[in-house]
């Protein structure tokens, strides 16, 4: 049988002076309990703390909690106690021995009562006394505060998901996703309770087969209950870059938007809603909460979607020839848009050459073609002709062009405002091109006019070129080339052009050593003659001449066919008998100018001394 309720009587009116004579400038026991009424929901917790001030005797003091009930005001129902364990009365017994029902301490002079779930038999004024340990009765040694239950009235459920996403009809249902398109998911959130609430309203995600709880659900985005919009940590970046959005339509409704969807986005998607009601005190205190499972989200990237091929095969061709390749980009992937771009290239590696290659050409983001390097200036065309199908076309093949093919597809998915992130990228299988060579042999024979130059003189240097094999319309092109001695010996430095004449037969001048007037020209259909006026010693070095074969193809582009080099050509600018008999001419008379002076400079001095001696 539970405890009875402790009755105090109140001290006769003398003896309360007294008391409170004696009390003047002490403390006084007080018992501090929150102001109420206090609204709470059925099937909720609810905990009421209690602490006692000015009080004598131990630190720490004991709580006994009473409960009256509406329909019997005046009657003390003991609920449980810190000091007696068959307190309890029977309605509350087995509750307080199954731990729905108990105080918890907090320190000495504080406790709090905690209900795990409220019933509506609970609604009352909760009364927490602390028995006396005072030497005389000053103050107060109960608080009182009412409790009102109400019923519970929130409601959560699965809104329609929109048009995006393809919805099997399951229930929860699973959607399917493409990696960077949208996931919209809403919630409908509604409450009838009385009292003026505040709905706090989140969209949380568990990974998929896991069991949902706190511990497993991680927040992605919520409204809170003073209407703030905040995410969890692992989605703040993606809500301040607009990316991750959640809004309010209409009175019950809640829809969240996540941009540009990636892998780690899949999993069990759940709305959770709390009710909030505003205590006596001014704090806010959460008075429901109830969750829904929205839907169960796959996210198919594009990584394991996107497959390249290329036609039509291998292929040999002819110099000259058009050649075209078509690369077609496959897969389970959304169109190029709102959410996603693709880029296409097609990359080119010699024959036996590792890697993929250099950069022939592609079409961008937006279907910008572009050149690699190497290539500009030739007729190369890269287009789309159909959704998927891209064709690359060089309008006229050369040798150089042979070798290992392959098409290069990448995958975007756009993010907050045109930001691209690339998700994915694919390369074809290699696709060989063969280009038949011209059989272009070049000879070149190089010597110096006359033998021997002198300084101050031009020196003559003729090429003659052969030639053997070739289309028709071949041209020849020729460059001049010296390599400067340094110490008796050639430089490591590369040989420097001096001018040479191209196959448009246009010259273009280099650098003379010497740093004088340079000529080039044609002399004959296959003979080229280089002049380097007023021959000087800085005019020193080896020369050879370096012709060419080119190809003009009907798309006017050139491509050479062939080259060779000739043989080493000695320059040496000589000096003139008169230069090497004028060198040792002023020498003696240097020399002998300077013996003159020695002697005239004695023969003065021993005069000098004689003539003072006498």
């Amino acid at each position: 049988m539970g405890a009875l309720r402790p009755t105090l009587l109140p001290p006769s009116p003398p003896l309360l002076l007294l008391l409170l004579m004696l009390g003047m400038g002490c403390w006084a026991r007080e018992v501090l309990v929150p102001e109420g009424p206090l609204y709470r929901v059925t099937g909720t917790a609810v905990s009421i703390s209690c602490n006692v001030t000015g009080y004598e005797g131990p630190a720490q003091q004991n709580f006994e909690w009473f409960l009256y009930r509406p329909e019997a005001p005046d009657t003390a129902l003991g609920i449980v106690s810190t000091k007696d364990t068959q307190f309890s009365y029977a309605i509350f017994k087995s509750r307080v021995v199954a731990g729905e029902v108990q105080v918890q301490r907090l320190q000495g002079d504080a406790v709090v009562l905690k209900i795990a779930r409220l019933q509506a038999q609970d609604a009352g004024i909760y009364e927490c006394h602390t028995p006396s340990t005072d030497t005389r009765y000053l103050g107060s040694y109960s608080g009182k505060v009412e409790l009102r239950v109400l019923p519970d009235a929130l409601q959560v459920s699965a809104a329609p998901p929109g048009p995006r996403g393809r919805q099997a009809p399951t229930s929860p249902p699973r959607l399917m996703v493409h990696e960077g398109q949208e996931l919209a998911l809403g919630c409908l959130a509604r409450t009838s309770t009385q009292k003026h609430t505040h709905l706090a309203v989140s969209f949380g995600r568990s990974v998929p087969e896991a069991p949902v709880g706190r511990a497993t659900l991680q927040e992605v985005v919520g409204i809170r209950s003073d209407l703030a919009v905040e995410a969890g940590a692992p989605y703040a970046e993606r809500l301040a870059a607009g990316e991750l959005r959640l809004g309010k339509e209409g009175t019950d409704r809640y829809r969240m938007v996540v941009g540009g969807a990636q892998a780690g986005d899949a999993g069990t998607y759940h709305c959770t809603a709390a009710e909030w009601i505003q205590d006596p005190d001014g704090s806010w205190a959460q008075i429901a909460e109830k969750r829904a499972v929205l839907a169960h989200v796959d996210v198919q990237t594009l990584s394991s979607q996107l497959a390249v091929t290329v036609g039509p095969g291998e292929r040999r061709i002819g110099p000259g020839e058009p050649l075209e390749l078509l690369c077609n980009v496959s897969g389970a992937l959304p169109p190029a848009g709102r959410h996603a771009a693709y880029s296409v290239g097609w990359e080119m590696a010699p024959a036996g050459a590792p890697g993929p290659g250099r950069l022939v050409a592609q079409l961008d983001t937006e279907g910008v073609g572009s050149l690699g390097p190497g290539y500009e200036g030739r007729h190369i065309a890269m287009e789309k002709v159909a959704s998927r199908t891209y064709r690359l076309r060089l309008e006229a093949a050369r040798p150089g062009d042979a070798g290992t093919y392959r098409c290069l597809a990448k995958a975007y998915v756009r993010g907050s405002g045109t930001r691209l992130r690339e998700a994915a990228s694919a390369r074809s299988r290699p696709l060989p091109v063969h280009v038949r060579e011209e059989g272009v042999v070049l000879e070149a024979v190089a010597w110096l006019a006359g033998g021997t130059v002198y300084r101050g003189e031009t020196a003559s240097l003729l090429c003659n070129i052969s030639v053997r094999g070739g289309p028709p319309g071949l041209r020849l092109a020729a460059s001049w080339w010296v390599e400067r001695p340094e110490d008796g010996e050639l430089s490591s430095v590369p040989a420097q052009l001096v001018g040479g004449v191209g196959q448009d037969g246009v010259a273009e001048l280099g650098v003379r050593p010497g740093g004088g007037p340079v000529s080039v020209e044609l002399v004959g259909p296959r003979s080229h003659r280089l002049r380097l006026h007023s021959l000087g010693p800085e005019d020193e070095g080896v020369y050879h001449c370096a012709p060419s074969a080119w190809v003009q193809h009907a798309d006017y582009s050139w491509y050479q066919a062939g080259s060779a080099r000739s043989g080493p050509v000695t320059v040496y600018p000589y000096m003139h008998a008169l230069d090497t008999l004028f060198v040792p001419l002023l020498v003696g008379t240097g020399v002998a100018l300077v013996t003159g002076a020695t002697v005239l400079g004695t023969i003065t001095c021993c005069f000098m001394k004689r003539l003072r001696k006498r």
